[in-house]
């Protein structure tokens, strides 16, 4: 499905998902009893936002190539869920959305002759969309059952559940962004080649498990940029009274920014322990399956780049609540 036709298809399954979103809100309301939105109701023009929100910006998406038809439709899901549960999480993902984008499309004459799998523009089918925004989607849904469809500052001693998912989304979100900005900045921005960082070998750029000091910068660029749109959303959203009483909340920036580093971190370990990289001797790029003609440089043939990105990501949302607590949130 190409062109004109995929984007007619998008449209259509995006007007149903419309009409399904308020079919679906007009039934729970009747069925659930009541009009109101009180803490255990989710008000219409949450569900409204979170409807209109997610179709405009996956359709943006869409339309610059950024995203496939099949990486559209379950945006759709994932950026309705993370809107619905608090607009902190939306704009972190918007944040990662645009800036991972931006990055990917830098320099795409270099990545084109490393990387043996580079997709001109960087689009990002359904699978990518699972790996990078499945663990913040099932940390949004907890959230929205556990605390609601509402907006909260970080404050671990006033909302403890709240803060702990907050954050975990943050982190989920950052380590993505932290790890994508290292893999697309870092391999074009350095100078020499990275290390690897089981054993600080020097490897060929795009190498599973490498790292350099540009990418671990990068990397934590990335998390800060996502702390700083969550920060926004508290700024925006969040009531005066629970900010007053809340923890300091720039401190989110940092927490971002560390979430960002450990997601690199992480991802760069089990990259090139658990995934493979060789080097095809006729291209010279950097390939993730061993066959003959491919010269191993690190790890074996057990995850794939999108299972290491799922993983780093649950790794990350549940070590960075307990950065947060250790920073007094």
């Amino acid at each position: 499905m190409k062109g004109g036709g995929s984007s007619a298809f998008l449209s259509l399954v995006s007007l149903m998902f419309v009409i399904c979103s308020l079919f679906t809100f007009v039934g729970k309301n009747l069925v659930l009893g009541g009009w109101t939105a009180d803490a255990s109701q989710i008000s219409p023009i949450r569900w409204i936002v979170a409807t209109a929100v997610s179709v405009i910006v996956v359709s943006w998406g869409h339309g610059r190539k950024s995203l496939s038809t099949s990486g559209a439709l379950l945006a759709l899901l994932v950026g309705f869920c993370l809107t619905l549960a608090n607009y902190c999480f939306f704009l972190s993902l918007l944040a990662f959305f645009v800036t991972s984008s931006k990055a990917t499309k830098y320099k795409q004459e270099i990545k084109r002759k490393i990387e043996n799998d580079f997709k001109e523009g960087g689009q990002r089918n359904w699978l990518q969309v699972l790996c990078n925004g499945g663990m913040a989607t099932e940390l949004s849904l907890l959230y929205l059952l556990d605390v609601g469809s509402t907006d909260l500052p970080i404050d671990f001693r006033n909302y403890y559940r709240a803060s702990w998912l907050g954050i975990g989304v943050l982190g989920a979100i950052a380590c993505c962004n932290g790890d994508t900005w290292a893999s697309e900045l870092g391999t074009v921005l350095g100078r020499g080649d990275p290390v690897l960082i089981t054993n600080f070998r020097r490897v060929p750029r795009g190498t599973n498990g490498a790292i350099s000091l540009p990418g671990l910068l990068a990397s934590v660029a990335g998390g800060v940029v996502i702390g700083a749109a969550y920060f926004v959303g508290i700024m925006f959203t969040c009531s005066g009274a629970d900010i007053s009483r809340a923890p300091d909340q720039w401190k989110v920036l940092v927490i971002g920014g560390i979430g960002g580093l450990i997601g690199s971190i992480v991802d760069s370990l089990i990259g090139a322990t658990l995934q493979f990289s060789g080097r095809d001797k006729k291209t010279g790029k950097i390939v993730e399956v061993s066959r003959e003609g491919v010269t191993r440089i690190s790890g074996r043939m057990i995850l794939d780049n999108h299972s290491v990105n799922l993983v780093s990501s649950i790794i990350t949302a549940l070590v960075l609540p307990k950065v947060a607590l250790t920073m007094g949130m």
